[in-house]
């Protein structure tokens, strides 16, 4: 007889948990209250939970932590991960992936060619997620960003977003998308809309995972929520184009810089306050 699913309920949502193996008592709990974290940072950043039940597999693999996941929408939305049997509370603490895969949930599913704008959104709002409830600082989101933006530059020989499907284009170059767009939102809104408010508004007219829509759709969505159209002009600039975004200079206007190895922040930087809002602490984990 199958067992029932341990259950956890989140801003109304329900998310049910599948073992498909029998876990220790230990791994059972340190396992659900990823899950749960993973789901509170996702729901806060969005407003809401983005889909009203979701049910989680949960496999297992010899070792430590969490080591894979999938989101899928058909025929409803439901997520996959593999957990390590042997795996402690520090190797949660260092799980990326439960969060990540909750992200996908929030966007429609689109054409095989706009993949990098659904892994995009997730590497990017991932860990600023965990930031605004206070489980990442801003020093390591940030930090992380200096050091894996680069991937999604273009090399030699790329075209645009839509043309050129390497790992650092869809997973950099979609997250780098979306720094690119938070940013300039915020320039146009003097900082009072980010892309948050863009994304929150595909969730509102229906653009989970468990729909299909056309690119183009999503995005004139989310202008219309942000009330600027930032995603529609950066995307027209980026789809077919290989565009080079200077970084060094980015990070200088946000007040980002390594110093002697460490990450610091310059808060007289011209965007130091949007560098701010993006990852400011909004919320305290909890149901």
């Amino acid at each position: 007889m199958a067992q029932a699913p341990d259950q956890l309920q989140i801003r109304g949502a329900r998310i049910d948990v599948r073992f498909e193996f029998i876990p220790s008592d230990r791994l059972r709990k340190l396992m659900m209250g990823r899950i749960a974290l993973s789901a509170q940072a996702v729901a806060a950043y969005y407003q809401q939970y983005p889909v009203p039940a979701v049910e989680i597999r949960v496999g297992s693999h010899r070792g430590h932590g969490i080591n894979s996941g999938h989101a899928f929408g058909f025929p409803r939305a439901h997520l996959f991960v593999s957990v390590g049997v042997d795996s402690t509370e520090p190797d949660f603490a260092d799980d990326w992936i439960t969060t990540h895969e909750m992200v996908h949930l929030a966007f429609p599913s689109v054409a095989e060619q706009h993949h990098w704008i659904e892994e995009g959104l997730a590497t990017y709002v991932e860990p600023i997620a965990r930031a605004r409830i206070g489980e990442l600082s801003p020093q390591k989101v940030w930090g992380d960003m200096v050091d894996g933006m680069p991937n999604g530059l273009p090399q030699p020989g790329d075209r645009g977003l839509d043309f050129t499907h390497t790992w650092g284009r869809t997973y950099w170059g979609g997250a780098l998308f979306c720094l690119l767009a938070d940013v300039d939102i915020r320039k146009r809104t003097d900082n009072r809309r980010g892309l948050e408010d863009a994304l929150r508004g595909i969730l509102r007219a229906g653009g989970s995972i468990e729909s299909e829509w056309p690119l183009s759709r999503a995005l004139a969505t989310a202008d219309r929520a942000a009330g600027v159209t930032v995603l529609e002009d950066l995307y027209a600039k980026m789809r077919a184009s290989p565009v080079a975004p200077d970084l060094d200079r980015l990070w200088h206007q946000l007040g980002v810089e390594r110093q002697a190895g460490a990450l610091a922040f310059d808060d007289f930087a011209p965007l130091a306050a949007i560098r701010t809002a993006i990852t400011q602490r909004r919320a305290e984990p909890g149901p």
